[in-house]
């Protein structure tokens, strides 16, 4: 399994064990980004923790954050992707300034030897819920 199917594969099962209705996304005025980051191997659970922690709270807290999927490369568990959906442009610059993203940032900002952030256009996404 190559990367971006091992990608698509934890997102879908995040999107299930979210509870998710089914979901199919348009583009439209969506903000869609993939955060690449490389964390320090010796503080991966700590970090397991800080990003479940974050992705729960602005789930539950922010209407205009629709998907949050961690997963981390499989040979390379230090490596790990975040595929972010937000409403829009706004809601992405509200997740930023809310509590519980700054505290994971605070928490996590030892850990994280590298970070890229890579805007994308979304072609087709899709879950199922189990």
């Amino acid at each position: 399994m190559n990367t971006m199917q091992l990608f698509i594969y934890g997102a879908s099962v995040l999107a299930t064990s979210l509870g998710g209705a089914t979901v199919a996304q348009e583009a439209g005025g969506q903000y869609v980004q993939v955060a690449e980051i490389e964390i320090d191997p010796a503080q991966l659970d700590t970090y397991r923790a800080a990003v479940q922690e974050q992705i729960d709270a602005a789930i539950q807290k922010e209407p205009g954050v629709l998907v949050l999927y961690a997963v981390s490369e499989k040979d390379e568990p230090s490596r790990v992707k975040v595929f972010e959906i937000y409403r829009d442009r706004k809601a992405y610059e509200a997740h930023l300034g809310s509590d519980h993203f700054r505290k994971y940032k605070a928490a996590v900002e030892k850990m994280v030897k590298s970070l890229k952030l890579v805007q994308a256009t979304p072609i087709a996404l899709g879950a199922k819920a189990k």
